[in-house]
């Protein structure tokens, strides 16, 4: 098997096929969609109808929120009698959002507002007594947080003391102990608690502002819209609403700054869809607070001005870009650490850097976990303070906060939950955390060799995939968490016209071919893999989900790819005329032909390799990835070696200097004109001579070396001491019983077969042996 990212899981159903069946024709849908929809819960035509097309109906009253009606009262006093209000937001998406939302509202509703958004690195997250003293002091009466405030306690505490009203709006997980707040607006507080659970931040203050001004103000839902896509909540129940007309209202929005945005995202503002929230619009707001002060975000989002606008778009996609180069170089960096041998058989990683901008550690961690698999925690340590600070990211399983939460006397601070987790900790204490945090994989006894697992829907065949299939799984959108675009199993394909794309060519393009059918396919990140799986044969199985893709007036189908797997072993052809010692870093098993090649690199396979001479494998090697050096003298020794090979993986290197097929083998007038030579010329200094010699016989001097061994091994010619001499009257013999002879004609047989082929070929005859 290839080695996939993935354990891919079929999801198992017990769906009765008759109700299906009968369903999808009441309908008019696909039965596959039907399917998709009774696998979550929707088992009758009344649900699924609903499902597709929410009302508003499924937006839940907003007063049924713990203290909403207490908040509506403060705020309305306080509009009342003039009092300054300040909105205390976050500076991530679904913070700035929240903060545009009910500032807006607030605004409109003729306050005296202002807000305030933290600065990461100066207020870090969430009520700061510093900043509250700044706000206090500038005559606010009544702070209202939005998308935090409930693990604000000390904060809050000083503003009761300061006679200043806070009202906290936020969906974050409640601490053991409240603070003493006026109101606190939460979805999980109250007995009942409100009907839905999951509102983001800018879903909990859209639902404030929704009861401040007793109607749903729909011009604010499309900053709903992106406040919850981009916080990764459930895009089920009022969540799904909340996207759906969200998207409707981004398509007809008439907010300045949210058009530019999406303007220098290159989408059309039309087509805007919650993958281009999520991948798009969502991380270029995130990058203002990642890379220091993210207010600007809120005057994007709220400004009317045209021309401030495309000022404030063009800032923030400058930002945006310095956000990636940044993450791009530290996550190389970082990449680098992890792959050294002292963190090859750890089980987490701990990757240390100098004066890197800790607003992009925690991507660095994700991609550096996610490539790597293991838990990672990603610092950078301050030369000033000689202080580290970072942020980790666990896999699925592994309790990141547990792992370190009792290591918190080596660390100056440290917050998060189990998949995610911010820390500062004093750079002598790093050796001594790296060891604990090793110790707590032991400690979980988690399998951490295992692989993530991926959720299959469906197994298909290509030629089931069409445009009908395609738009009846759309309306299932807007796809997210709890609610995953349907991921398929496309039975075996055919992979051609691979290719790496992309700037950096980070990306991987091929086509999917089927037997009546063809789809272009993308796997993002995957650029480096081309050659690999430009190696693959037919019967891949690709796992990925459905999108569409328009280029130059024509829109298909193409599956965005998750993964790849095909039965059988995987042969890579890396044929090569050129060793490295980069060619023997990796893990595995070296085996090479040539005794005395393998004399010369066998030290350069690293400690948890083998090099093997072929001759001595005498029995099956099944374990990890075996690489074939250089090329056999016979294709008998390469076919006995091959049947001995049952590896996932066979990488082909077959390397050789120079290569004789394109020469070939001599004419016979060749072999005349040379027997007439050395009957003519006696005496002939050929160790000096051999070009001119060469040169006079019309044949290239290594093919005249060749011709020499020949007629030296038939008694036809004698070299002494570098001088040539003919034979007087040889005795007449076949030029094909010279073992020379013999030896270049196999040779020529090896190469046509392993070298005047094709990379598709010679994958064939490999795995034809192996058969």
């Amino acid at each position: 098997m290839l080695s996939s990212k993935y354990n891919w899981k079929l999801k198992q159903n017990n769906i009765n096929g008759d109700a299906v069946n009968q369903l999808a024709s009441e309908l008019g849908l696909e039965p596959l969609v039907v399917k998709l929809m009774f696998e979550r819960g929707y088992d009758d035509a009344d649900k699924i109808k609903h499902y597709l097309n929410p009302d508003t109906s499924d937006l839940n009253d907003p007063f049924l929120m713990h203290d909403m009606q207490k908040a509506v009262d403060r705020i309305d006093t306080a509009i009342e009698k003039g009092e300054q209000i300040t909105v205390y937001g976050d500076y991530d998406a679904d913070g700035l959002t929240s903060t545009s939302i009910l500032y807006e509202t607030l605004v409109e509703m003729g306050a005296d507002v202002r807000y305030y958004i933290p600065n990461r690195f100066k207020d870090g997250y969430g009520p700061n007594i510093k900043a509250f003293q700044k706000i206090i002091d500038s005559g606010t009466s009544l702070i209202v947080t939005v998308d935090n405030g409930v693990a604000g306690f000390d904060a809050i505490e000083e503003a009761n003391k300061l006679d200043c009203n806070v009202i906290i709006t936020d969906h974050h997980e409640l601490p053991q102990k409240l603070p003493n707040a006026y109101a606190i607006v939460h979805a999980q507080l109250g007995k009942p608690t409100y009907p839905f659970q999951y509102l983001s931040g800018a879903g909990v203050a859209f639902k404030l502002a929704t009861a401040l001004m007793d109607e749903i103000p729909q011009d604010k839902l499309d900053l709903a819209a992106i406040g919850t896509v981009a916080d990764l909540v459930s895009l089920t129940g009022e969540n799904r609403a909340l996207v759906q007309f969200g998207l409707n209202v981004i398509h007809l929005t008439v907010r300045p700054g949210l058009k530019a945005l999406i303007k220098r995202a290159g989408i059309d503002l039309d087509q805007v869809d919650e993958q281009d929230i999520g991948f798009n619009i969502a991380p270029r707001l995130n990058a203002l607070g990642r890379m220091g002060d993210a207010n600007m975000g809120v005057d994007l989002l709220t400004t009317v001005d045209d021309d401030q606008a495309n000022e404030l778009a063009k800032k923030t996609e400058k930002k945006n870009d310095q956000r990636k180069l940044l993450v791009s170089s530290i996550t190389d960096e970082a990449i680098e650490q992890a792959s050294l041998p002292k963190n090859r058989d750890r089980e987490t990683l701990l990757i240390v850097g100098k004066n890197w901008h800790t607003g992009v550690l925690g991507i660095a961690a994700s991609r550096v976990k996610d490539k790597f698999h293991k838990p990672t925690v990603v610092v950078s340590i301050d030369d000033k303070n000689q202080t580290a600070k970072g942020s980790g990211r666990s896999v699925k399983g592994f309790d990141l906060f547990e792992a370190l939460d009792g290591e918190r006397d080596l660390m100056d601070a440290f917050g998060g939950h189990a998949m995610a987790v911010g820390l500062t900790v004093p750079a002598a204490n790093l050796d001594k955390l790296a060891k604990q945090f090793e110790q707590s994989a032991a400690n979980q006894q988690v399998d951490l060799t295992q692989k993530p697992t991926l959720k299959i829907d469906f197994k298909v065949t290509l030629d089931e995939i069409d445009q009908k299939l395609f738009q009846q799984i759309q309306t299932l959108s807007p796809f997210g968490t709890d609610n995953e675009c349907p991921r398929f199993d496309v039975e075996p394909v055919t992979l051609t016209n691979v290719q790496a794309i992309g700037k950096s060519q980070d990306h991987l393009k091929f086509q999917l071919v089927g037997e009546h059918s063809r789809i272009p396919a993308i796997d993002f990140g995957m650029g480096e893999t081309a050659s690999e799986v430009s190696s693959l044969s037919a019967n891949v199985n690709v796992a990925g989900t459905l999108n569409e893709n328009e280029w130059k007036g024509h829109t298909n189908i193409q599956l965005m790819v998750d993964d790849l797997k095909v039965d059988g072993t995987v042969v890579l052809d890396k044929r090569t005329t050129r060793l490295t010692t980069s060619m023997f870093a990796n893990d595995g098993t070296y085996i090479f032909f040539n005794s005395k090649l393998y004399q010369q690199l066998k030290t350069y396979v690293g400690p948890h390799s083998q090099a093997l001479l072929a001759s001595n494998v005498n029995k099956d090697i099944s374990d990890g990835a075996v690489y074939i050096v250089d090329c056999p003298e016979t294709l008998d020794e390469f076919k006995k070696l091959v049947n001995h090979l049952k590896n996932p993986k066979i990488i082909l290197y077959l390397y050789k200097k120079n290569h004789i097929l394109s020469l070939g083998m001599p004419e016979r007038s060749q072999y005349a004109k040379l027997f007439k030579f050395v009957e003519t010329n006696k005496n002939v200094k050929i160790s000096d001579n051999i070009r001119s010699v060469a040169q006079h016989l019309q044949v290239p001097a290594n093919v005249l070396v060749f011709m020499l061994q020949v007629f030296n091994e038939l008694g036809f010619i004698t070299i002494q001491n570098g001088i040539l001499n003919g034979i007087s009257n040889p005795d007449k013999q076949n030029l094909s019983t010279s073992p020379t002879y013999q030896l270049r004609e196999e040779q020529l047989k090896v190469e046509d077969a392993l070298f005047n082929v094709s990379p598709s070929d010679l994958v064939k005859i490999v795995n034809g042996i192996g058969n």
